[in-house]
């Protein structure tokens, strides 16, 4: 194959977003396909990439899989979760989360209000998720200033891209997990329809109890506090003085989180028109889910003790449209489109509305892929984003508000010989607008701009055909959002008092970040370390004061500095036949510092997590041991969190060899039921991660 047909391949592999989904059917279970990374503008080899990124696809994917998307990477380098419960989880990536970390949907944003706050779980779904890539560093920022800790793009099959050689193509996962006696579904297929034309059709089904924990759902501390409480009201002399609320009862919970089940489906049906010269294509969404949030104990007199319960929904549109040049300028030109409507409402014990959000979004992504001339190439795009978010209710913390973004960019790469050169730059602004209603004086009317400018150059050398180096220096800038600048007002679902700062000015970062990949005979290592260090940092600082009896939270900004690895490696160790023993070995850290106010808020502490498999084409079997330790490194007002180790097995049987249609995935996690708590988390003092769990997944694609 000459290098303008391979290069040819590879653009239009990363401009076709799930087009990858053909060759899967081929070959399940690893090959060159699944080192292909499409989320970046310039689509190649996973190995080849000037920073970090991961891919998750296939029986990987079925056995990480889990109710929420944060819980489904957690197991992914550099990467770990907010764990507001089993459902409202969303990734957190190099120790930064919310805002800073984009969630899309086949390259498009969620539109949703996960980046709101914690408690708000992100309309993705990984159940009818074919791949899942995960960017880090100068490569992410091509998908908005926002992005600037990272990338996590759940990618489908809802707009076909490919006319299957079949009457129909079928995929389906099913699921039963114990912990929470959780039941999954999800299927979809795809059939041709004549004339180049393809249609779609998917859906999915989540159902899952209160979650099983191995211990006290308090930490400790909380539960002496409650108990003391406790003892204290019994003391009173009139019963009527005394709290409401029994602190006995609270200390002793423990085996079941309370308030902590949910149910969710969604339904997809897509159509498309392919052709030689290119493609086109629209699809529907709905989502649907009702989730509860652990009950956050109250465990001394006075504190507010609520079982939040929340209930989302999104239609969603979704469009692309691709055509396919004579290659001699430019290879293709790829557009984008997604409208979303949602809502959600926190709603009461009763099942009455407390509050109420209301989200209309769109965003749209027009590319040009340059062709390759002499090692040579590029991608070049415009992007755009409007948002209407409306929040109602008594205890509405922010007011309506309008954003606006637009911005341009392109990333440009020159190889020749062992050499590799990369360019990136970003222009972006954007606009945000507080319009609050009658009868909210406590919010600032006005408007906002912000200009934004990030610029990335990076090279990487190949030291021998296996090894590579690499190095990349960034300087990005974020606008803050909304939620940033105009929030004040009282959260139930967080249950914090959150105040926001109208006159923020934009976050910078100068970054640093150097990898080194490489491989040999039944071995491969990946490392990357950096650097990191910001300007007008934006944090929430918990003040100490108290407000409508919760505490407050202040938006503030300060320089910050904040550095860290990631690395992982594989190695076969013995082959007899068709078996072969393999160890793999993964573990990162994060250090986060802000100038004046000393650690940062919710930075995982080290993680290492060594396993060791034995493969053959129809059976798998691997045990792994997960060790992560304290962290005392805290924030004002922030608890230290203490260390865990877990230990978790897994088997994976394919009834009809390595390339047959079926998999079964069974996995037992956490199997000495230890209490596990992740300092990244806002509940982790009330709410731990699950107790022994053993899940069995079949895994169907035809």
């Amino acid at each position: 194959m000459n290098q303008t047909l391979r290069v040819s391949t590879c653009l239009a592999a990363l401009l076709a977003w799930p087009a990858y989904a053909q060759d899967d059917r081929n070959d399940r279970h690893g090959s060159d396909v699944a080192d292909i990374v499409v989320t970046a503008p310039l689509q190649g080899s996973r190995q080849d990439a000037l920073s970090g990124v991961a891919v998750l696809r296939g029986e990987d994917l079925a056995t990480a899989l889990r109710s929420s998307i944060g819980d489904t990477l957690a197991h992914t380098p550099g990467v770990t979760a907010t764990s507001f419960g089993p459902t409202a989880s969303r990734p957190v990536l190099r120790g930064l989360q919310g805002e800073r970390v984009r969630m899309l949907t086949n390259g498009i944003g969620a539109i949703d209000v996960s980046n709101t706050s914690v408690d708000h779980a992100p309309v993705v779904n990984p159940l009818l998720a074919q791949r899942i890539e995960v960017l880090r560093g100068p490569q992410s920022l091509q998908y908005g200033s926002a992005a600037i800790g990272g990338v996590v793009n759940v990618i489908d099959k809802r707009i076909p891209t490919a006319v299957p050689g079949e009457p129909v193509h079928l995929a389906a996962l099913a699921g039963y997990a114990s912990a929470a006696d959780e039941r999954s579904m999800a299927g979809s297929a795809e059939f041709p329809l004549g004339g180049g034309w393809v249609g779609h059709i998917d859906g999915s089904y989540f159902k899952s109890a209160n979650l099983r924990i191995g211990g006290y759902a308090l930490t400790p501390a909380l539960r002496a506090q409650a108990l003391l409480s406790q003892a204290s009201s019994q003391i009173l002399a009139d019963p009527a003085q005394r709290p409401l609320i029994d602190f006995g009862v609270n200390a002793a919970v423990a085996g079941r989180l309370p308030n902590s089940a949910a149910r969710t489906w969604s339904a997809g049906t897509g159509v498309a028109y392919i052709t030689d010269a290119g493609n086109l294509g629209v699809a529907y969404s709905h989502f649907d889910s009702l989730y509860d949030i652990p009950v956050r104990f109250a465990t001394v007199p006075g504190q507010g003790q609520e079982a939040p319960r929340l209930q989302i929904q999104q239609d969603r549109i979704d469009a692309r449209a691709e055509l396919d040049f004579d290659g001699k300028l430019l290879e293709k030109m790829s557009f984008r489109y997604a409208y979303g409507d949602y809502s959600h409402f926190e709603l009461d014990p009763a099942g009455g509305i407390g509050t109420a959000f209301y989200d209309q979004g769109m965003e749209g992504r027009l590319e040009l892929t340059q062709a390759n001339r002499g090692g040579w190439r590029g991608a070049s795009g415009l992007q755009f984003m409007a948002r209407d978010f409306n929040v109602v209710g008594d205890e509405a913390f922010l007011p309506r508000n309008t954003t606006s973004q637009i911005g341009v960019f392109t990333l440009q790469q020159y190889e020749t010989g062992p050499w590799k050169v990369e360019a990136g730059a970003r222009f972006e602004q954007a606009r945000m607008t507080a319009k609050p209603g009658v009868g909210q004086p406590q919010f600032p009317a006005g408007s906002v701009r912000y200009d934004a400018i990030s610029g990335a150059l990076g090279a990487a050398y190949a030291v021998t055909p296996e090894w590579k180096l690499g190095i990349n220096l960034s300087r990005t800038e974020r606008a803050p959002s909304a939620e940033e600048l105009f929030a004040n007002g009282p959260h139930a679902g967080t249950e914090a008092f959150e105040i926001g700062d109208p006159h923020l000015a934009k976050e910078a970062a100068f970054s640093i970040e150097a990898i080194l990949r490489g491989g040999g005979p039944g071995f491969t290592v990946e490392a990357s370390a950096y650097h990191s260090w910001f300007a007008n940092f934006v944090y929430d600082a918990r003040t100490g004061a108290i407000e409508d009896g919760l505490p407050v939270y202040q938006v503030q900004q300060a320089d910050a500095r904040l550095y860290g690895f990631e690395a992982q490696a594989s190695a076969e160790l013995a082959r007899r036949g068709e078996w072969t023993l393999s160890a793999d070995l993964l573990g990162d850290y994060v250090h986060a510092t802000i100038t004046g106010a000393g650690p940062a808020p919710r930075i995982p502490p080290l993680r290492v997590l060594g396993g060791l498999r034995i493969k053959s084409p129809s059976l798998d079997i691997g045990g792994e041991v997960e060790r992560v330790t304290g962290q005392s490194r805290v924030a004002a007002f922030e608890t230290a969190t203490p260390g865990y180790t877990m230990v978790n097995a897994e088997a994976t049987w394919r009834p009809w060899g390595e390339h047959g249609p079926l998999s079964f995935v069974v996995s037992a996690n956490n199997l000495f039921d230890v209490v596990a708590r992740r300092h990244a988390s806002f509940l982790k003092d009330y709410a731990p991660l699950a107790g022994r769990d053993i899940r069995l997944t079949a895994r169907l694609e035809i």
